[in-house]
């Protein structure tokens, strides 16, 4: 990599982050079955907001691959992220997820993923419902290093 590739690098995530968020605010689609298991999971308290929070690259000082940023998630929940069941539709995220100790609920989007110990695997999120989600958890190999 040049000097002139590694200095563009910043201004091109800039670019990309923004784009996103203005796809994110203009109301952009999400994938088919995404609201679904949401919807369906148990409230403890009356209208409760749709995400407890959400945490960004710009949270953890490693992203992914790396597992900060689904132990940072699981310290934020106050459990252990043994408790967790994360969906990731990518390989990044997958590795990620897997190292953090997390069950991996995998619905492939663009890259393919490989399977492992601790992956399950969902040609969509159209056909997840909750007895998935605790099936991932019941797994004994769904932690990871």
């Amino acid at each position: 990599m040049t000097g002139g590739t590694a200095a563009a690098l910043p201004g091109i995530a800039a670019e990309l982050t923004g784009s996103f968020h203005r796809k994110a605010d203009a109301g952009a689609p999400l994938c088919p079955g995404a609201v679904r298991p949401r919807q369906r999971l148990p409230h403890k308290r009356k209208g409760a907001a749709p995400f407890a929070f959400t945490l960004s690259a710009d949270d953890t000082v490693r992203t992914k691959p790396h597992p900060d940023p689904y132990r940072a998630a699981a310290t934020r929940f106050g459990v252990p992220a043994s408790a967790c069941v994360a969906v990731e539709d990518s390989p990044d995220g997958t590795a990620s997820a897997h190292a953090a100790g997390c069950a991996v609920l995998v619905v492939p989007s663009l890259l393919p993923v490989d399977p492992a110990r601790g992956r399950t695997f969902a040609r969509s999120l159209e056909e997840v419902d909750l007895g998935m989600f605790s099936d991932c958890l019941r797994r004994p190999e769904a932690s990871g290093s």
